[in-house]
């Protein structure tokens, strides 16, 4: 079972930076994408961004384009969301997830067969 342990959320000041981390199980290799999705009170789930194990291939939705960048280190297990610029908007508790018996790196929950537990990140304006 891939295990996933998200990190790094708390709170900031509209226009500030915040950089989430992913702590993958070494199951991790047999996964082809990480993701992040983004969940706000009294809302669905929405995806964030996400990036392929091998090529780094990246995808972003639209509203975090030009101000979140997703990384990988492989050799650690390990996947980033770096987000600058934040809105309150933003504010959400933030999952990473991993996908696995398909090969898929895109926006639909239903892609990922592994969750994390979440980390808060909140936005004040």
């Amino acid at each position: 079972q891939v295990q996933l342990v998200e990190s790094g959320g708390g709170l900031v000041q509209a226009g500030g930076s915040l950089r989430l981390s992913c702590a993958a199980s070494r199951r991790t290799f047999s996964s082809y994408a990480m993701g992040w999705f983004r969940q706000a009170p009294g809302k669905e789930r929405e995806f964030v961004a996400s990036i392929t194990w091998r090529s780094g291939s990246t995808v972003y939705a639209d509203s975090v384009k030009g101000r979140f960048t997703i990384s990988r280190e492989s050799a650690k297990n390990t996947v980033y969301l770096q987000m600058n610029s934040l809105k309150p908007e933003d504010t959400a508790v933030y999952y990473c997830a991993a996908s696995g018996g398909t090969i898929y790196s895109g926006p639909r929950a239903q892609g990922y067969d592994y969750w994390g537990q979440g980390t808060q990140v909140t936005v004040s304006s």
